[in-house]
This record gives structure tokens, sequence and C-alpha cells, in this order.
């Protein structure tokens, strides 16, 4: 009996986040080959040299040809064309995953250019701010165990088998993280809070300062409370994407973060010491609430995803059973 062909998984973007994934799904020693796309070559080739991919391959179409399972770690902005552009060259049965902050406009991408023989499981990791903070390193950053401990938010397309959306599941798990699933709506309601806002909110802080007659001296004077309020100004592009895909929700809540800020604006006009101080003592409370809860991973209002036995765990991947070996089985067969 021939032994039958590794599965072939592809990791399209290997900056940090893309080579990251592939150091720990190849840390896993699964049975499978771990092929790498990036447009710039320097990128790929450094992925290559790092060990987060088997083989790298230059043109796009032909990394994701064969391919069992196709992961997009991409910015929101290079989501659209690449879908468009490996669509019809992807076997059927083929997985389709992504990493994008938003996934509205990336499951309204995944329905208009996948065929049905593909299913689309949107995916969104939510690093801790440690582990976030490699960004600014890309590739260099990258580690096998960027996803340790992270919620990682499932939103599977509706016409999505059910055996890609629980590979997808296993795999997020394989990596530390700790699969949520909702629907794409909540997700980019939720995410307008916690990510979409605060971008605005450093975008108008940059522009209020720079356009200041004082900025020429004040510049001098911005330290690590400046710098931190204003880090989302890295890629225009990326900000302008992300900015206008969820702009339903932003609108919302800078309606409300401008309620917030005039009474906050009264309460120091009128010099009221002891309703500041109560306010941001409960703030304070709050936050540190927050922080211990994410550290500690305790979230208990959030339900938790259901996942798979030990057994199972990952098991498709690895060449165990589980899911991917189940549905690689049925598409394939056994050569005898």
């Amino acid at each position: 009996m021939d032994e039958v062909k590794k599965p072939k998984i592809t990791i399209v973007g290997l900056g940090l986040v893309g080579s990251s994934l592939g150091l720990a799904l190849r840390a896993q020693g699964g049975d499978y080959e771990v092929v790498g796309h990036d447009r710039e070559p320097t990128v790929a080739s450094q992925a290559r040299k790092m060990g987060a991919v088997d083989a790298t391959e230059w043109n796009l179409i032909a990394a994701c040809e064969g391919a069992d399972l196709i992961c997009l770690a991409l910015p929101l902005a290079g989501i659209r064309s690449t879908l468009e552009a490996i669509a019809q060259d992807l076997k059927p049965g083929a997985i389709v995953t992504d990493t994008a902050t938003l996934k509205q406009p990336v499951l309204a991408w995944a329905e208009e250019f996948l065929p049905e023989h593909v299913s689309f499981v949107g995916g969104n990791p939510i690093l801790a701010p440690a582990e976030a903070a490699r960004a600014r390193r890309g590739v260099e950053g990258a580690s096998a165990t960027l996803f340790k401990g992270a919620q990682y938010c499932l939103t599977p397309s509706p016409s999505a088998d059910p055996d890609a959306v629980q590979v997808v599941s296993e795999m997020v798990a394989g990596l530390g993280a700790e699969p949520y699933f909702l629907d794409a709506a909540e997700h980019d309601g939720l995410m307008a809070w916690v990510h979409d806002l605060p971008m605005a909110l450093g975008v108008a802080l940059m522009q209020t300062a720079t356009t200041a007659s004082s900025w020429k001296e004040a510049r001098r004077l911005a330290g690590e409370t400046f710098a931190g309020a204003t880090e989302v100004l890295q890629d225009a592009e990326a900000l302008t994407h992300l900015l206008l895909g969820n702009a339903e929700n932003l609108f919302r809540l800078l309606d409300l973060f401008q309620e917030r800020l005039d009474a906050l604006r009264r309460l120091v006009a009128a010099q009221d010491e002891e309703a500041l101080r109560g306010l941001l003592g409960s703030l304070v409370e709050a936050r540190d609430r927050w922080v211990l809860d994410r550290d500690r991973g305790r979230w208990e209002e959030v339900p938790r995803a259901e996942m798979p036995t030990k057994g199972e765990l990952y098991g498709g991947l690895l060449g165990l059973g589980g899911s991917w070996t189940a549905r690689f089985r049925r598409e394939h067969g056994e050569k005898k």
C-alpha cells in the first residue's frame, strides 16, 4: 500500500503572525508540509531560514495549489485581492482561514469569490500586549509561543463544512490559544470598542498635536504617554481600511466617547475634586480587574467554545486521527 500524500498547509504572509503560526505548527512535529508565500522575497527567505516553513513559493497561485489548509496572515487591505486571485485554483475540500482584524468584510469577500467546494473560517488572534509589541519587529519577532493563552476569535462562514470548522478549532488549540466562536457582526461590534475607537483617538490626538502652533516645542517633551497613545500610526494604508471597514460601529462609539469627554470636561471645569476622584477611582479599579482577568485568562462571563477531547485535540493535523485525517482520507483515499 502506497503512503498517502502529506497534507499541505500554506501560509500567505510571513510577517509576525504568519511566521509565528508556521513556527508553532512545525513545533508540533506533525506529518504535514508547511509552505509559505510573501510578496517580499527577503521576508520569505528569513521565514524559511528561521524554520517557520518547510519551503517558500514566490508564486501565490503555486503556493496555494493543492493545499488542504490556507492561512491568510495578511492585513485587511490584502485579503480581498488574495481571495480573488487564488479562488479558482483551490482544491475541492480546501479550508481557508485568515487573521484580519475585521470579519464582516472578509466573510463577504469569501462568499463572493470562493467556490462552493471550499470552506472559509474567519479568524482573529487577540494577542497579549507584550506579544503584540513584537509587531514592530515583524518577522524578526516571530515566536512559536506568540499565540499562547490568546483568545482566538473564529467566525465561520455559514456555508463552511462542520469538519472544516473543527479542523481550524483544533489548529487554534494546538497553538496554545483558546478558540472563541462568535458571529462576524458581533465580532466587529466588539472590536470597534477595543481596537478601532482607540485607533481613531490616536489619530485625532496626533492630528491635534501636530497642527498646534506649539508642536515644535511640545514634541521635545513628548514621552512614553504620548508615544503609546499614538502608536497606532504605523501604516496609513492599513489604518484607512480598518477605519472605513467598521465605520458604522465606529460612528456610534465616537458619539458615545464625545459624551464622556464632555462630561469629563464639565467636572474639570467645575473643579469638582470629589466627583472627579470618585470617577477616576472606579475606572482605575475597572482597569485593574480587566488586566488581572486578562493575565489569568479568566473570562467567566464569556461562554467557552466546545472543545474536542484530549485524544482528539489537534490529532487531525498531527496525523493521529480526528477531523483533518477524516477529511483527508475521504477526499484522497488510500492507494492500494
